[in-house]
């Protein structure tokens, strides 16, 4: 076997996970120091495959484009799975990160992302069409998008309800 055909099967093996990645916002920020102020910018970015997968990073530095690079790599490290109940979550959640409350609520099909700012761009990467959400108190682009993933985090399966409840799981969804 050449080393072509190697090659070849390796990719058959390994199917590339389809990542895509949308900026939050983006931070100029300064630090005063004895010779003045040193100027550096930070980068909110949201990674998602629209299939449930979802991670949100952070970056720094003095130049956007390496901020936008640095937070991708910390977003793909802060990856997690979500459980999807069709093209919505499946049930009402609320995530609280600092000052940032944000609740999510699952819509009917057709209805679409009904959210603004971070919270709607970390629904659309993690694949979520049809949601209802309510960000309370703070509007910090970082604060809600912390306070949305904690919310994703609370989520749990039917079948992990009827579980802890000793139910079965059509009592539950009924």
């Amino acid at each position: 076997m050449e080393h072509e055909d190697f090659e070849k099967l390796d990719d058959s093996l390994s199917p590339e996970i389809e990542l895509k990645d949308q900026v939050i916002s983006i931070r100029r920020v300064t630090k005063v120091v004895k010779g003045g102020k040193n100027l550096s910018f930070s980068a909110l970015v949201a990674v998602g495959d629209e299939k449930g997968k979802i991670g949100v990073g952070l970056g720094k530095a003095r130049e956007v484009p390496q901020a936008i690079a640095k937070a991708v790599e910390d977003a793909k490290k802060n990856m997690m799975q979500i459980p999807l109940s069709g093209t919505t979550i499946p049930h009402q959640v609320k995530g609280q990160a600092d000052a940032g409350i944000v609740v999510l609520r699952p819509a009917s099909r057709g209805t679409g992302v009904i959210a603004g700012g971070a919270v709607r761009v970390i629904l659309q990467l993690a694949g979520v069409k049809d949601i209802l959400t309510k960000s309370i108190r703070s509007s910090n682009p970082i604060t809600v998008a912390q306070a949305t993933l904690d919310a994703l985090k609370r989520l749990k399966k039917p079948e992990e309800v009827s579980k802890l409840r000793g139910k079965e799981s059509e009592q539950i969804q009924g």
